[in-house]
């Protein structure tokens, strides 16, 4: 049975892990389902998909064009879960749903800075959850219905979001298959 693909999204507006649990909830939810997980991040890090590096923020710049098309196979086979940071480049027709994690300032502070954040790159972050900038672009990315946004603030949100995200992949496979 083919499951339903999905995207993560989360506060960030350079090319680093933000801190809301997006890679642990993706890999849970993987295993969970027997869906493909793949990490943006690391799969652009393993073949080398940048066009340059930000000096501002020190992290290398996503060649989205590259990423697109190592992606494309992948995606047509489905069952697929993407992690990352942003989701406006990716085409519409690739995902079911769309999720984007929320955590509050206070906790993703923390964890930015324990990840060596600082500076712009740590304000900017904060800044773009208080705005809800990656929000706001999957609104404008893709269809209103599939885009969700889930709190991942504590262990007991991961567990609320890892049932929730089972369930609605229960119902979405028993209505497509």
């Amino acid at each position: 049975m083919r499951i339903p693909d999905l995207v993560w999204g989360s506060s960030e507006i350079a090319y680093c892990t933000p801190g809301v649990g997006k890679t642990t909830l993706g890999k849970e939810l993987a295993t969970r389902v027997g869906a493909t997980y793949i990490n943006v991040g690391d799969l652009a890090k393993e073949g080398e998909l940048y066009e340059g590096f930000d000096e501002e923020y020190e992290c290398p710049i996503l060649d989205e064009d590259r990423v697109i098309d190592e992606l494309e196979d992948k995606m047509n086979e489905g069952g697929v879960i993407v992690d990352y940071h942003g989701c406006d480049f990716f085409p519409e027709r690739w995902f079911h749903i769309v999720f984007v994690l929320r955590t509050e300032n206070s906790f993703l502070y923390d964890r930015l800075e324990s990840r060596g954040y600082k500076g712009k790159k740590l304000q900017d972050n904060i800044q773009c959850e208080i705005f809800q900038t990656i929000y706001e672009e999957a609104m404008s990315s893709y269809k209103e219905e599939i885009v969700h946004q889930l709190p991942s603030n504590t262990p007991e949100d991961l567990e609320r979001n890892l049932d929730q995200i089972i369930q609605w992949i229960e119902q979405w496979m028993k209505d497509n298959n």
